[in-house]
């Protein structure tokens, strides 16, 4: 089951501009950066209340958020969702009709398990799974 909003992906083309803006925005700065080579993506996160914003600044221009800001520019990437047991929930949401792709989860940014569902099943949304990996 989905737990709850873990955190709002926001595709940006340059990650320190983009920290100050939302760092005025917000009235607090961000806690932590991290390159998720995985993903090809240089992040940071902002803390609001229980919930989290993650921006997203490619590092390689055949990445996704690359091609995402060029067909449609900087904005909202996906929405992901804390899951309990990240394999269980991949094969739930498969068995629904849900299309992932990533067959596997993977190491994502911030200490998570991560897989994504295709925006063709999800209305146009890219949703994006994740689990706290235990250390």
């Amino acid at each position: 089951m989905l737990k709850k909003i873990e955190h709002i992906g926001i595709a940006v083309k340059d990650l320190k501009k983009s920290n100050e803006l939302f760092s005025k925005l917000f009235g607090k700065a961000f806690y932590k950066v991290e390159n998720v080579e995985s993903e090809h993506v240089s992040t940071s996160f902002f803390m609001l209340g229980e919930s989290k914003i993650e921006l997203l600044e490619a590092s390689d221009p055949d990445s996704a958020i690359a091609k995402f800001i060029e067909k449609k520019g900087e904005g909202v990437h996906h929405i992901a969702y804390e899951v309990e047991d990240i394999q269980a929930e991949m094969k739930r949401l498969q068995a629904e009709g849900f299309e992932l792709i990533n067959k596997e989860p993977k190491k994502g940014a911030d200490n998570k398990l991560i897989c994504f569902l295709h925006p063709k099943s999800t209305n146009g949304v890219l949703v994006e799974l994740c689990q706290e990996m235990i250390s």
